[in-house]
């Protein structure tokens, strides 16, 4: 992995008033900080241009074919020129299954807050928003081996327990992406929205088989590339004692001469990683974690409605 210093595809996003991060990372409870980034941003939808997304999520969905035509809802047809279809009381449209990154290597943090804080604040807010929709969310949590398990689910006091979950620290040392994959891979029957929240500073051959194996279930995968933007800049001017954290190795490094084999190898880590997911039909999304959760929520809705076209385009031709 690349080292820190010792203390030391991106789609357009509808326009609106984000909330700062930093800001937003100072609310010490889990759940409030979810809902918040939740209203904003379908306050920000409802003012954005961006239509194919719908606002009434809690009593409509858009429609695909093979759904009964019976349900649609014509006036809503008439003022959106969209087919949605009404939504029932016991109906759960998604499963989604939150896989979020704890080791140790996400607690690095040069700002305000680490990676773990955001991923976690992101997954939060995921959940929450799924959880509005009737949606179920599981959740795994990992470093080196499993931590937490919850399974897909909607029912009350589930979503309180998904956010107790969350709010472990990072503890174990390295990053092992196979057994949580593998764990759902093994325990979620039935097809569903596969969500990979991790700075993925492990070996990219490690995750090919699995997310390899999840989409041949039929899963639907989507990764969020949560990462400092010291990692990103290697801003870093003085000689320094650098820690690995996940190998507590220390290495005393000049940046000046480290900077350029550092960002090169950044970088074909970066492509090794983009080219695995396209292979695999694998949405990934860069999550700086300066950038408003709000980006996190509005690319795996991007992530679904475009999967969403790709299978009425599918279902058409083999008409």
């Amino acid at each position: 992995m690349p080292p820190v210093e010792k203390n030391a595809k991106s789609a357009t996003h509808p326009r609106g008033s984000f909330l700062d991060p930093a800001a937003l990372m100072r609310i010490k409870s889990l759940e409030l900080r979810a809902r918040l980034v939740v209203q904003g941003f379908l306050s920000g939808l409802h003012r954005s241009p961006y239509h194919g997304f719908s606002v009434e999520f809690t009593e409509y969905r858009q429609y695909t074919p093979g759904d009964d035509p019976r349900y649609l809802d014509w006036r809503l047809y008439a003022r959106s020129d969209r087919y949605y279809l009404k939504r029932f009381e016991d109906e759960t449209n998604l499963r989604c299954y939150l896989l979020v990154d704890l080791s140790r290597s996400m607690g690095y943090g040069s700002l305000e807050y680490t990676k773990a804080d955001y991923a976690k604040t992101a997954a939060a807010t995921v959940a929450y928003f799924l959880s509005k929709q009737r949606d179920a969310v599981g959740l795994v949590t990992f470093d080196t081996q499993i931590q937490e398990i919850l399974p897909a689910r909607f029912r009350p006091g589930h979503l309180h327990r998904l956010f107790l979950a969350l709010e472990r620290s990072p503890a174990g040392k390295g990053t092992d992406l196979t057994a949580p994959l593998e764990q759902v891979a093994r325990t979620a029957r039935k097809r569903g929205f596969v969500v990979l929240l991790s700075d993925l500073l492990a070996p990219p051959e490690s995750l090919e088989l699995r997310l390899g194996y999840l989409r041949s279930q039929g899963h639907e995968v989507a990764v969020l590339r949560v990462l400092d933007p010291a990692e990103i800049d290697f801003p870093f001017n003085q000689a320094a004692m650098f820690h690995d954290v996940e190998t507590d190795r220390e290495l005393y490094i000049d940046p000046v001469f480290a900077r350029q084999q550092y960002q090169s190898r950044f970088a074909e880590h970066a492509a090794a990683v983009r080219s695995l997911c396209t292979r695999l039909g694998v949405d990934l999304y860069d999550l700086p974690t300066s950038q408003p959760l709000e980006h996190a929520l509005f690319d795996l809705l991007n992530s679904r409605m475009r999967r969403g076209r790709q299978v009425a385009r599918k279902a058409g031709v083999s008409r």
